[in-house]
């Protein structure tokens, strides 16, 4: 083997050890140095921070049949195993009090350290709350936020859709490992998101779908993003663990209100009345989060969009004017200005009295 396989047997060789959760493994990495480190460690001072069960496993060296499987997958170039010692680990994780050791990656890894925004919600959504999910999802790819969404029926599979047409595609952290895919009626988006996006999961090769482990992969959605919208919840719903996480993450929570008569809209309602941004526009969340990434420009090619129609993703449908356009989209004012006029030449955009600009259907 490659060290670099190596180094990966002794990671995974340490995350399959019975016992070994993410903090044990972190204080281990923090006592002992590398995985490789540990394992070469003398069983006596590993008992100082471990039970006797988890120094006998680790006196033992790594499991190579188990870690076999997880080799094998790492065969295929679209697989990726990032570690905490790795450049490529998302830095937004770095700040959340327990951030996974490892994640298992299929496809796109560079997704992981866009600017991103969650989009959670009611597995068992209306239709309209599928369409407000896929739209937003959509215009905030376009803006330039990576949609971070858990693969679920619903306000999820929505959110993934609308982003992968938008052009900065979605990232699917799953509660499973990645050789199986839960729900099995999203099995092609899975597959979309792992061609055009990517699918995360902190559990190993093998692990099925579990009750615990959802909660535990919210902590990684919310993670991973600037702030997290949550379209449809009812007061059951996981989706409310996943704003309450945000917000313990020092992360901006937002909810899209419904009827007051609707079961769907009082989780929604509920995080509005506890500080959560109401919000019915793009915008909204664009104001929040101080603009647009400036990264967007970059991604045109990739939605599809010409030179000028990202800008349209900043402006919503409601008169904005010029200088708050150029805060949102990061731009000079000498190319909003420029884009602005061809837009109005294409009658996409209209200028207003008072040096505003809106927006055409």
């Amino acid at each position: 083997m490659s060290p670099a396989i190596d180094d990966a047997a002794y990671w995974i060789g340490l995350s399959l050890i019975p016992g070994v959760g993410s903090e044990t493994l972190r204080q281990l990495l923090h006592e002992f140095g590398t995985p490789e480190q540990v394992y070469a460690t003398p069983s006596g001072l590993l008992r100082k921070v471990v039970s006797e069960h988890i120094a006998q496993h680790i006196a033992q060296g790594p499991d190579q049949a188990a870690i076999a499987p997880m080799l094998a997958w790492l065969d295929d170039a679209q697989n990726h195993l990032i570690t905490l010692a790795d450049a490529a680990y998302p830095k937004a994780l770095l700040e959340i009090p327990d951030p996974p050791p490892l994640l298992y990656v299929k496809g796109r890894i560079e997704l992981l350290n866009m600017p991103a925004l969650a989009i959670v919600g009611s597995r068992n959504a209306s239709p309209q709350g599928e369409k407000n999910a896929e739209e937003f999802a959509q215009s905030l790819s376009n803006a330039g936020y990576c949609i971070i969404s858990g693969l679920a029926l619903g306000i999820d599979g929505a959110a993934h859709r609308g982003a992968l047409r938008g052009g900065s595609s979605t990232v699917a952290v799953v509660g499973t490992g990645l050789d199986i895919v839960y729900p099995a009626r999203h099995r092609d988006l899975a597959h979309d998101i792992a061609t055009q996006g990517a699918l995360v999961s902190e559990f190993p090769l093998g692990t099925p779908s579990r009750a615990q482990n959802f909660p535990r992969r919210n902590r990684i959605i919310s993670g991973l993003a600037r702030g997290c919208l949550v379209v449809e919840a009812n007061l059951q719903s996981g989706s409310l663990i996943t704003a309450r996480l945000a917000t313990e993450q020092g992360r901006e929570v937002f909810a899209l209100p419904g009827s007051i008569h609707s079961p769907l809209s009082k989780g929604c309602h509920l995080l509005i009345k506890q500080g959560a941004k109401l919000v019915d526009s793009i915008q909204d969340i664009l104001e929040e989060l101080g603009g647009a990434p400036i990264s967007f420009v970059a991604n045109e090619g990739a939605s599809g969009l010409t030179g000028n129609e990202p800008l349209l993703q900043c402006m919503g449908f409601d008169a904005i004017t010029l200088d708050t356009l150029i805060q949102q989209s990061g731009l000079t004012g000498e190319t909003v200005s420029a884009m602005l006029l061809v837009l109005e030449l294409e009658g996409k955009v209209a200028c207003l009295p008072g040096g505003r600009y809106q927006r055409l259907g």
